[in-house]
């Protein structure tokens, strides 16, 4: 593309850290996203984005489809890309945004992943053998109490723990801050793990979960540590941390029913993100239902 098209791509990432202050994770995906775009243009001939028309938004979104990208990623380029031709749009590089109202085809509708008590009886239960498995169980103590999200659990800082009120203090998603509890069991955790901690964190270090070098974890390592304990527990297939959180959300519905309290635990913006922990639970009454209805009981 011209360099001019490029030279306003980069104005908007700097809008999106500066200004917007969108964190590493979230900006690295729409740098992924609006790469996508770019290479497309690229391959069209497209030498400006006053070049992009409508259908050029339709035709790119079918190719993706064609490619085997599901429906969500599709939609979330779509949305990277119809943020920044509004920003074109406002600085009057584009007199109306080409990706308005064209939306991604419809995908399979996933349940998230999560574990049943058992499981997570199993999975917690384990004897840490050394200091970072001490983390590891610290970690997911921490996140399925407070069904937090794996960023938000390697952005904690230990001045974010209040272990005398049982609460962390998360940022989470638009940087907006939110309180979750910390149950007893994380609580004993926490209180095992934080002089390891201070034994092995770096000078200043801040991090509430620290690597091998301590510095702060990444969420690789995490994802990482969670695979390797969860084989170590005997339980079968891919443990990610986000499961957690999840079993966390379903456990709670299921014994309170309360959407709204599920939402602001997990902090959702929307209650429809949340609504989809509904099906869960109706996919448990269901099991418990053939099991014990007379009428439904195979013979």
């Amino acid at each position: 593309m011209h360099a001019d098209a490029l030279d306003w791509l980069a104005r908007y990432r700097m809008h999106l850290r500066e200004q917007r202050q969108l964190s590493p994770h979230t900006l690295s995906n729409y740098r992924r996203d609006l790469d996508a775009i770019v290479a497309w243009c690229e391959t069209r001939h497209i030498g400006h984005w006053r070049d992009l028309d409508s259908q050029g938004v339709r035709n790119w979104s079918a190719e993706c489809h064609r490619k085997g990208l599901g429906g969500h990623s599709i939609q979330r380029r779509l949305s990277a890309l119809r943020g920044f031709c509004q920003y074109l749009v406002q600085h009057k590089v584009l007199e109306h945004n080409p990706a308005h109202d064209i939306r991604a085809p419809k995908s399979p509708h996933k349940l998230p992943h999560s574990l049943d008590v058992d499981r997570l009886q199993r999975l917690l239960e384990g004897k840490p053998g050394n200091w970072l498995e001490q983390r590891d169980l610290t970690m997911m103590e921490l996140m399925y109490s407070g069904g937090l999200r794996l960023a938000e659990l390697v952005s904690l800082d230990t001045r974010d723990l209040d272990l005398r009120e049982g609460e962390a203090r998360v940022l989470g998603k638009g940087r907006k801050t939110r309180i979750v509890p910390v149950g007893s069991k994380a609580r004993d955790a926490i209180a095992s793990w934080l002089p390891l901690r201070d034994l092995h964190a770096s000078e200043n270090e801040t991090a509430l979960f620290i690597s091998r070098n301590g510095t702060r974890v990444s969420p690789r390592s995490v994802q990482q540590r969670f695979k390797r304990w969860a084989l170590k527990q005997g339980l079968e297939g891919h443990l990610h941390p986000h499961a957690l959180r999840h079993s966390c959300a379903t456990h709670v519905l299921e014994s309170s029913g309360d959407l709204r309290a599920v939402q602001e635990l997990l902090g959702h913006a929307n209650l429809g993100t949340t609504q989809i922990y509904t099906h869960l639970d109706f996919q448990h009454l269901a099991q418990v239902y053939d099991t014990a209805h007379p009428r439904a009981r195979k013979k």
